[in-house]
């Protein structure tokens, strides 16, 4: 079969599936650019038509006419739990444990010492050697404060680890998916082990909330974190959350104490007393246009099962592996090709790799590069259609055959890769 006819097939069978898929029509509530591919969701997530309208109102009515009313008349001070109750519908968390509020950093370093605290006299965290580095450094920076050792074991091996190390262990704190290659682990192994020897777990979600059916309290986890400006496409800086199970809530003790997190913030009182529930999760002010316009993307998630956005998630992986296969694209493959160990990405191997992530994007396929090899192209399968995913994997085919990395602008990088 040439190159073309294996095209054309592929293209049917893309075509076919986007019209079958749970997910057909959700596309159109993204404002994506004409000619783009769109595959680094798992970065930025794109615009949601949803939000400019909701970030105009506030901006214009409810800051510019309302003022400070608008606390109490559009519920600002709700704002933070209304919206970590809707990102708790995606990751599986009953309503009341997930607030929305500071970054992924600011909130991990919470759960670490809110654990160490939780579970005193153990002195032990577990974590993965190749996590995101704010993981890495935020934990060793919690860890060092609250008196605990960290130890980085690979997920692979963390349930042996976890009963090697016993009831010294207060914390195994790993992420659900590899922000490089996209594996998938599997935390609900890793929760049990821990909670066998007493400890707890933490979950990290930036890489799955909002493209897996990640189910938190179903999964035991105790403790849990994730970002808003990747799938959740809650723009850029967008705040992230903090998921704390129902049954810790009155002993967790998070750190950084400030008026928001209090159980009587308009008191004025000199002493702290931590609110009820999740609420103590909360530090300082939030940046309430971030916030309401997280509220706005999350929109797009109407009227969809996690569960239905994670079979379309690995449908158009899969469509993307097999056009691969199928076009004679010989790139190895840093994602498992089993649907089960795969998250919403699919990293490939190349020497060149940030030149060839380069060329795809002056073609209009925009991907970014992970260190030292790591073309990595995320498909958040609200706007990535399975026809998007077969066109790039032609493009990937066509910028290796002509050797368009190989160009010297695409040799030259920015701050940002």
């Amino acid at each position: 079969m040439t190159t073309v006819h294996t095209h054309d097939a592929l293209i049917a069978r893309a075509e076919q599936a986007d019209a079958e898929s749970p997910l057909r029509g959700t596309r159109d509530l993204f404002d994506l650019p004409d000619g783009v591919i769109y595959l680094d969701g798992n970065s930025l997530g794109a615009l949601p038509r949803a939000v400019p309208a909701v970030v105009n109102d506030v901006m214009h009515r409810q800051w510019g006419e309302r003022l400070i009313r608008s606390w109490n008349e559009s519920d600002w001070w709700g704002a933070q739990t209304r919206v970590g109750d809707a990102v708790g519908r995606l990751v599986g968390a009953a309503p009341g444990q997930v607030v929305v509020t500071d970054s992924t950093s600011v909130n991990l370093f919470k759960a670490v010492v809110g654990a160490a605290r939780l579970r005193p006299g153990r002195r032990v965290v577990l974590t993965d050697p190749d996590s995101f580095p704010t993981d890495l450094y935020i934990t060793e920076s919690a860890a060092a404060l609250a008196g605990l050792e960290v130890r980085r074991v690979n997920p692979r091996d963390a349930v042996a680890a976890i009963a090697e190390v016993g009831d010294a262990l207060a914390l195994a704190s790993y992420s659900s998916v590899d922000y490089r290659t996209g594996e998938l682990w599997d935390l609900r192994a890793v929760t049990e082990a821990a909670h066998a020897v007493g400890a707890l777990a933490c979950w990290d979600l930036c890489h799955s909330a909002g493209v897996l059916d990640v189910d938190l309290d179903a999964g035991g986890a105790d403790l849990a974190v994730g970002c808003g400006y990747k799938y959740l496409n809650g723009g850029p800086g967008a705040p992230a959350f903090i998921y704390v199970a129902r049954r810790h809530q009155d002993a967790f003790e998070q750190p950084l104490t400030g008026w928001n997190g209090h159980a009587r913030p308009f008191d004025m009182a000199p002493d702290y007393a931590p609110a009820p529930g999740i609420t103590r999760a909360r530090v300082g002010t939030p940046p309430l246009l971030s916030v309401l316009a997280l509220e706005a993307a999350l929109t797009a998630y109407d009227g969809l099962s996690p569960a239905d956005v994670r079979a379309a998630s690995l449908a158009v992986t899969g469509t993307f592996i097999d056009a691969l296969d199928g076009l004679g694209v010989d790139l190895p493959l840093a994602t498992p090709r089993d649907p089960a160990r795969r998250g919403s990405q699919v990293s490939l191997r190349h020497p060149q790799a940030f030149a060839v992530v380069q060329a795809l994007i002056a073609r209009g396929v925009i991907g970014d590069f992970r260190e030292p090899d790591i073309i990595r192209l995320g498909f958040a399968p609200l706007y990535v259609t399975h026809a998007d995913a077969v066109r790039a994997a032609v493009h990937v085919k066509e910028v290796l055959e002509g050797r368009e990395y190989e160009r010297p602008e695409f040799a030259e990088r920015g701050a940002v890769t």
